[in-house]
């Protein structure tokens, strides 16, 4: 064990008594020892060009693992800068902790330097949040943190620490100007007393500091006569849906269980956000097209871990007549806009493994499957043809088409975009549970590259792919450096029509006219290559194989890639807006 210099080392400790083995951060003097500290311990500290992107990171690698990610990061600039990812997290349910450098605590509210109230700015976005006062107090706090920020309904947490309690005693005394010997005036004589006490009790006790285990938290139980309801139900219904969503899978040990529960249960199933990839790419009873049609012909609809939000019209999409049944752990979203009537508080996806245990195994409900699958098909083959056309350019959905033949059963899908990612969530088919990684319902845009990082760094065997519209690799290019100085091999993809085309699509019909939705068709594979990355441009269809299959092999030897493909414009998502 690496010896105990400062409140950092402790700080680090802690953080590997949690079982971390990466902490994402954009340096600052406010939080160097943590950073110092973690490296000794053997925790691999990955320095990102923005803070945003430290979070994205730190929340990919809770989505992947289940367990809470850390970002580090400065006081002031570098807590605001995070402010978007956390609410990000918070509305996707990803349990992660941010530490937050801050002023020295004598000096607090004085105009040292970052100095701001950072607490009153996370307040509303983080599930808890806690300023550490005194140095024996580091690690207490930071378990506290990880148990909140895992159990119950996950989220982000907060910790601030100030930089006066990370630094060695002797060091702080100096800085507070803390002489022996020394003639003073009274006023001074007294400030200088202050000051010694004051520090005094900063580090009091500091070495008596327990490192406790990881606290690892209960699932939230579903009521076993709620199951037992619901599994009465279902047995009676003739045409039901269950819709799956990203709270099911953060029971990440047990989504094996759980792809097994669901077909086991055998009803038409349609999996949205991280529970894409659950059952494979392919399973007889997962549907893909059409679900609001399938909603409307539905006599029972089963939402495990999925909010009534605008992805379901507020509730609309199910209908009056339909029995609704809901799982969730969130009170709130369990009764947001729509009552179910059977409604059941627990863990979605223990939830549905308890009541496949209800259901005899047999055969139900062919009819039914026969019917979504038949209108499914034809989906499909409408797909097809129009990724057979002939555009301007590229063909997005014939990019799609040649990266999904590229990805294999070791592919994780990283998206961040708009009208390109969306068709692409067309075709591309995540292999397996947790291998998909969206925004999640805020819709955030730059949640790419850290992501992308997060994900390779989780499972390095992967080939990960970052999917990006134009106009959201915007937002994380400078961190191709990040990818390329730590060896991190993923693939990008930017679908690029030079503009903001999900916007236009309905800008221009509506009100005629394209303001802020243009942009140039860049060359963002040069401004890759200039950071050390692998970059090509393409905008020849007969070169997109090769150019993705270069982009791979860069990959495989821990070179970032991306490749900047021209597209045309297609009317496939026409009328695609969403408020």
């Amino acid at each position: 064990m690496a010896a105990y210099e400062h409140g950092g080392d402790w700080v680090a400790e802690a953080l590997l008594a949690q079982g971390v083995r990466f902490v994402f951060t954009l340096t600052g003097g406010h939080i160097a020892p943590i950073l110092v500290g973690a490296k000794r311990r053997g925790i691999r500290v990955i320095d990102t060009r923005h803070e945003a992107t430290a979070v994205f990171a730190a929340d990919a690698v809770a989505r992947l693992t289940g367990k809470p990610g850390v970002a580090i990061v400065t006081a002031g600039p570098g807590v605001t800068n995070t402010i978007t990812a956390l609410k990000n997290a918070q509305m996707a349910q990803s349990p992660l902790v941010l530490i937050g450098g801050a002023a020295a605590t004598a000096l607090r509210g004085r105009g040292a330097l970052q100095d701001i109230d950072q607490i009153a700015l996370v307040r509303s976005i983080v599930k808890w949040h806690r300023r550490v006062q005194r140095v024996r107090d580091l690690t207490s706090v930071l378990a506290e943190a990880f148990s909140v920020a895992a159990s119950g309904v996950p989220g982000p947490v907060f910790v601030e620490i100030p930089v006066d309690l990370l630094y060695g005693e002797a060091l702080v005394r100096e800085w507070y100007g803390i002489k022996s010997g020394t003639r003073r005036s009274l006023a001074g004589r007294i400030t200088q007393s202050y000051l010694n006490l004051h520090v005094g009790r900063l580090f009091a006790g500091a070495t008596t500091q327990q490192i406790g285990p990881i606290i690892a938290p209960e699932l939230p139980l579903p009521g076993v006569a709620t199951v037992q309801q619901a599994a009465t139900a279902l047995g009676q219904a003739k045409r039901p849906i269950v819709l799956v969503g990203s709270q099911a899978v953060l029971d990440v040990a047990n989504v094996g269980e759980l792809a097994r529960a669901i077909e086991r249960i055998g009803a038409p199933v349609y999996l949205s956000g991280m529970a894409r990839g659950l059952l494979g790419a392919e399973h007889r009873v997962q549907m893909r097209h059409k679900r609001r049609e399938a909603l409307r012909e539905a006599d029972l609809v089963l939402l495990a871990g999925v909010p009534c939000d605008f992805r379901l019209d507020y509730g609309n999409h199910i209908p009056h007549r339909a029995c609704y049944i809901s799982a969730n752990r969130s009170r709130a979203d369990l009764f947001h806009n729509r009552r179910p009537q059977i409604a059941a508080l627990g863990d979605a996806g223990l939830f549905l493994r308890m009541l496949a245990a209800q259901l005899p195994p047999v055969a139900r409900w062919e009819a039914w499957q026969a019917q979504l699958h038949a209108r499914d098909a034809a989906r499909e083959a409408e797909i097809a043809q129009q990724a057979d056309q002939r555009l301007a350019a590229i063909n997005p959905l014939q990019l799609c088409r040649e990266i999904a033949a590229r990805g294999g059963p070791n592919a994780i899908y990283v998206v961040d975009g708009g009208d390109f990612v969306a068709t692409a969530s067309y075709i591309l088919r995540p292999p397996a549970p947790l291998t998909w990684l969206d925004p999640g319902p805020f819709g955030t845009l730059g949640v790419g590259a850290g992501f992308a990082l997060g994900a390779k760094l989780c499972r390095p065997e992967a080939d990960v792919w970052l999917i990006y519209g134009d106009g959201s690799a915007g937002y994380g290019l400078a961190e191709f450096d990040t990818l390329t100085r730590h060896g991190i091999g993923v693939v990008a993809v930017v679908g690029n029509d030079g503009g903001w085309t999900q916007i236009a699509r309905e800008q221009v019909p509506m009100l005629g006219d394209s303001i802020g939705t243009a942009l140039a068709l860049s060359d963002y594979d040069k401004t890759v290559a200039g950071l050390g990355a692998f970059g090509v441009r393409v905008d020849d269809p007969e070169l997109i194989g090769d150019a993705l299959d270069a982009a791979q092999q860069a990959g495989l030897h821990g070179q970032p890639a991306l490749i900047n493909a021209i597209i045309g414009k297609s009317d496939f998502r026409k009328g695609s807006l969403s408020m």
